[in-house]
């Protein structure tokens, strides 16, 4: 079976690499066939998100952007399946949807020899895409930043109580990159009253933040996970919403100008 590209890749010059893996909605045929009605929308993809940062070209940022569905495979996840949450989460192939739903119709998932597959395919080549990209920016800078960008529907009660703050940073409980970074990206959130903020609430960071956020090697990670009525609607065809886009990306280009400004400050 011949698969697309398993990313988008565009290089930049800054020491920043901004990671967004659940955009993608490619889907390979024995997934598509085998969903369910709730999960044919794919209403558990980052909608928009390389839309909404489409302004870090202008920055400098190198940007990767995942091409397939996380019903295929979910890039964020480690490749053992091990569960980096203890609440309700999805695992590294979806067999429930974000509300407890079925992601596949009984008995029409993907054969493990498939997925392992996905795995060789799709998961690796981003994965090792990261790495190079952040050894590139370590041998120019001396130093990289990764910023791993997610959005999420803001009321999901199986996964969290209420509705969720608009920005969700994740640091790995502070493991993940430098405390001075973590202050940064904190005083950008409270240096406005529009957008609710949470550090490591319910979400601490994912694989990918874990994996990479190796402060003692000059590579900081940060996620950030966005609450999708902030800038989209979040009712099927889950259209985007410029205007309240905009609104939105008045915090997020400080927050990745303010990033970009710590690093070359801490490593001047």
């Amino acid at each position: 079976m011949s698969l697309a590209e398993p990313y988008e890749f565009i290089q930049g010059t800054a020491p920043l690499l901004i990671s967004i893996p659940h955009a993608g909605t490619h889907l390979t045929p024995e997934v598509a066939s085998g969903l369910t009605d709730a999960a044919l929308p794919l209403s558990d993809t980052d909608w928009h998100i390389p839309e909404l940062y489409n302004f870090a070209k202008a920055l400098g940022a190198s940007i990767i952007i995942g091409q397939y569905s996380r019903f295929v495979i979910d890039l964020n996840r480690p490749a053992d399946d091990k569960p980096l949450y203890t609440t309700a989460t999805t695992g590294l192939y979806p067999d429930t949807l974000f509300d407890g739903r079925p992601t596949f119709k009984e008995g029409q998932q993907p054969s493990d020899e498939q997925r392992k597959g996905y795995l060789d395919t799709l998961w690796q080549p981003y994965h090792q895409k990261i790495q190079h990209e952040l050894d590139r920016i370590k041998q120019q800078h001396g130093y990289a930043m990764l910023f791993d960008a997610h959005s999420i529907a803001s009321v999901i009660p199986r996964l969290f109580e209420g509705k969720l703050p608009d920005l969700n940073l994740g640091t790995n409980s502070g493991l993940s990159c430098a405390p001075g970074l973590i202050g940064v990206v904190q005083s950008c959130c409270s240096a406005q009253e529009t957008f609710t903020h949470v550090l490591n609430g319910r979400f601490k960071g994912g694989y990918i933040t874990r994996a990479y956020g190796q402060p003692d090697k000059h590579q900081h990670a940060v996620q950030l996970e966005l609450a999708q009525c902030n800038y989209m609607e979040e009712i099927e065809p889950y259209p985007y919403a410029p205007a309240k886009a905009e609104q939105l990306q008045t915090v997020l280009k400080p927050l990745l100008a303010s990033m970009l400004q710590w690093g070359e400050s801490h490593y001047k």
